[in-house]
C-alpha cells in the first residue's frame, strides 16, 4: 500500500488532533463576567463527570475561573459561528462579550458563572483539581449540572482546524450493534 503521508510541522499537529467541539467558557467573579472560546478540552471521567481544559494565563477568563473555582461550558452550533469568531477575537477587558455579540446570559442552578442561552448544551462546572494549573494551565472540572436541548438530534457543532478554519459535525454513523456492551 502506497502512503501519501509526508513530514508535518509538529506545531501544527493540533490541526488534526483537536478533540471536541468549540465551546464557550462562561466565567464570573465579583460582578465581572466573561466568555472565551476554547477548543483544547477533554472528558476525563464518567462518574463523576470530569472535564479538563487549557486556559492560558494570558486569557482574561483565567483569573475569573481561578478565583471563582467555577465556570460553564457551552456548546454552540453552526448558527452561532459569527458570535464564536467575534468572542474569540475580542478581549474581555474591553467589552461585555454577551452584549457585543447578542448572546443571552442565563443564571445557572449550581454555579454563579453564566450559561449561554443560545447554545444547544451547557454544563455547570466546579474546579475539582487545581494541581496542574501552574505547570500546564490545565484545569480539571467536575460537571455538576448539565442542560441539553435533546430535541436537536445531530447538532452541527464547530470543530477548529487552526488558521481560521472549522469543520462542521452533524452526520452520524450508528455502529452500536457491533460494540461489546461494556464498550458502549
Amino acid at each position: 500500500m502506497r502512503s501519501f503521508k509526508t513530514d508535518f510541522p509538529l506545531d501544527q499537529s493540533r490541526c488534526h488532533l483537536e478533540t471536541g467541539p468549540i465551546v464557550l467558557v462562561g466565567s464570573q467573579w465579583q460582578g465581572e463576567r466573561n466568555l472565551m472560546v476554547m477548543g483544547w478540552h477533554m472528558m476525563l471521567g464518567f462518574a463523576p463527570a470530569h472535564f479538563g481544559c487549557l486556559i492560558t494565563a494570558g486569557n482574561h477568563s483565567q483569573r475569573l475561573v481561578r478565583e471563582s473555582r467555577e465556570c460553564t461550558i457551552n456548546v454552540p452550533t453552526l448558527d452561532l459561528i459569527d458570535a464564536v469568531v467575534g468572542v474569540g477575537n475580542s478581549d474581555g477587558d474591553d467589552i461585555d462579550k454577551f452584549e457585543a455579540f447578542g448572546l443571552t446570559p442565563v443564571a445557572g442552578d449550581a454555579v454563579s458563572a453564566p450559561l449561554v442561552a443560545e447554545c444547544y448544551a451547557s454544563f455547570e462546572c466546579r474546579l475539582a483539581d487545581d494541581s496542574q494549573i501552574d505547570r500546564h494551565e490545565l484545569f480539571i472540572w467536575e460537571i455538576v449540572k448539565a442542560h441539553v436541548d435533546t430535541s436537536i438530534e445531530l447538532p452541527r457543532t464547530l470543530h477548529y482546524r487552526g488558521h481560521g478554519r472549522f469543520m462542521i459535525a452533524g452526520d452520524e454513523i450508528d455502529r452500536s450493534k457491533d460494540f461489546r456492551i461494556q464498550n458502549l
